[in-house]
């Protein structure tokens, strides 16, 4: 019999999952995911991104790496990106629904 421990944070355990432009990522239905988001992991805990849903800002604080951040709206589509925000600020984007917490770097733009 395996007992596999599982290796992700314990805030990312156990929440649904949404595919945002051909990833599979986390979606922060909790209370503990949403304020923590992807801070206090290093870049390696973090994973493939959070997506926080009703969400138009997002604050770094606690972050050991910088995140890229793509603000999309009702749908899902991008509004906004805002790459590399460094750990100990604060990004806000009006027209955004959601947000998708991603390590810097991980967005590659086509053409």
């Amino acid at each position: 019999m395996s007992t596999r421990r599982d290796s992700r944070p314990r805030r990312l355990r156990g929440l649904p999952r949404a595919e945002v432009g051909g990833r599979r990522v986390p979606v922060a239905t909790s209370g503990r995911a949403r304020l923590l988001g992807l801070s206090l992991l290093n870049r390696r805990r973090a994973g493939p991104g959070l997506l926080i849903p009703g969400c138009r800002s997002v604050h770094t604080f606690g972050m050991r790496f910088p995140l890229d951040l793509l603000f999309l709206d009702f749908d899902l589509m991008p509004v906004s990106l805002r790459r590399a925000v460094r750990p100990r600020r604060v990004v806000f984007e009006r027209r955004a629904q959601a947000v998708l917490e991603l390590p810097a770097a991980s967005i590659v733009e086509d053409g």
